[in-house]
């Protein structure tokens, strides 16, 4: 096949990773959010709306905690070495019950929040926006903020699974104190920093957009949130190439407001559909509603390999990615699929040159920098660190 022909079915793949994103499995994620995330308030104290919204935090917390701390040994613990049913039962319980830790570690501070200032006050809630932006900012961290539709994590990368990437990206092989004091301000500072972000944005949407009717407030956030994402995705070469051109300052605070953008039509698809959900989906019965939908939603993600979209984990810099490619939005699920097939075709060709390309090379765009993740303008298709010269004189369909 050409490369004319390869860019030219990249092209199509990306349109199809992009509805597929924004059609199948934000809804999906939101959907098991919102489940978990209503059926916490109805069985954790739901008669002390404080000791609740403690409880949930102290669990979300911990649970990220240990997951970060635990990480080795929980990789060392399970692979598929251990058996193919055994490793799969085993990673997806493990997205499951991480799931129910994530939402906690978002209700709890969110409800606290709420407790403390409650909803009506608009200086808070863009105090809490503006403000979370700006430390994050000078953190380097504002991409933290990004979640599906304008991302897909899949469950293919099985060696790095359990991995979860820390800012200061510290290892429990160097000092313990380091990697421990990595994890809480990962997981404490930069992970809260996202919840009030959030909830400024969406709480000031309630507030301006139709906020005595909810269901033209449903509607106006879903149509908001799917033309600012689209939008986004049209753009995103232009964007790219902008990015592509700018350095130091400039380049990272291009790629911060990108970023910004993208988290405005984010937060209007995740509010659209969670209000759409109360509204017309057994608003009677909330906790059949929430149960039906979670599970559903969980079923489909898991056969669909993508349940990992469901957790936050994970603190990654901004404008880390060289070539522009930091602004690319990691929305990968079909041209994963087209990658691993064409490098096993080039492992055989290659048999004869001794160089075979390991097929674990595969980039998941959850666990590491975007920047070696196959795209239409990257060697055809094919992972940039295989041997381009060896490449160029193979005729791989």
């Amino acid at each position: 096949m050409s490369q004319s022909k390869i860019s030219a079915l990249l092209k199509l793949l990306s349109v199809f990773d992009v509805l597929f994103s924004a059609l199948i499995v934000a809804p999906c994620v939101i959907i098991f959010w919102r489940g978990i995330w209503d059926l916490m308030a109805v069985y954790i104290y739901p008669e002390d709306l404080i000791l609740s919204t403690i409880v949930s935090t102290i669990f979300g917390i911990c649970g990220r905690m240990l997951s970060a701390l635990c990480q080795t040994q929980l990789e060392d613990s399970f692979h598929p070495k251990m058996g193919k049913i055994s490793w799969y039962l085993a990673s997806r319980v493990y997205t499951i019950v991480m799931g129910v830790v994530v939402i906690n570690s978002w209700r709890g501070p969110w409800e606290l929040l709420t407790l403390l200032t409650g909803e009506d006050n608009l200086m808070v809630h863009a105090v809490s926006f503006f403000g979370g932006l700006m430390l994050l900012m000078m953190a380097k961290s504002v991409r933290n903020t990004n979640s599906t539709p304008c991302e897909i994590v899949t469950d293919s990368d099985v060696d790095n699974y359990f991995k979860i990437v820390t800012r200061f990206k510290t290892y429990v092989s160097g000092r313990v104190s380091f990697f421990i004091l990595d994890c809480i301000f990962s997981v404490v500072i930069v992970g809260t920093l996202v919840v009030f972000i959030w909830r400024g944005l969406w709480i000031m949407v309630d507030i301006f957009l139709f906020p005595d009717d909810p269901e033209a407030s449903a509607h106006g956030s879903l149509i908001l949130g799917y033309s600012i994402i689209a939008v986004l995705f049209i753009m995103q070469p232009i964007v790219r190439n902008v990015c592509n051109k700018l350095s130091g300052a400039a380049r990272l605070l291009f790629a911060d407001l990108f970023i910004i953008v993208c988290l405005v039509g984010t937060i209007n698809v995740w509010r659209g559909i969670w209000m759409c959900l109360d509204i017309y989906f057994l608003p009677d019965n909330k906790v059949l509603s929430c149960w039906i939908t979670l599970t559903v939603s969980l079923v489909l993600l898991i056969l669909l390999g993508c349940s990992n979209s469901l957790l936050v984990r994970g603190v990654y810099i901004d404008a880390e990615e060289p070539d522009g490619k930091c602004v690319v939005l990691p929305c990968y699920y079909l041209r994963i699929i087209f990658q691993a097939e064409k490098l096993k075709k080039i492992n055989k060709k290659m048999q004869m040159y001794e160089k075979p390309e390991k097929l674990d090379n595969i980039e998941n765009n959850h666990i590491v920098t975007i920047s070696g993740i196959v795209d239409e303008d990257d060697c055809g298709g094919i992972d940039n660190r295989a041997n381009s010269d060896i490449l160029k004189g193979l005729d791989v369909p």
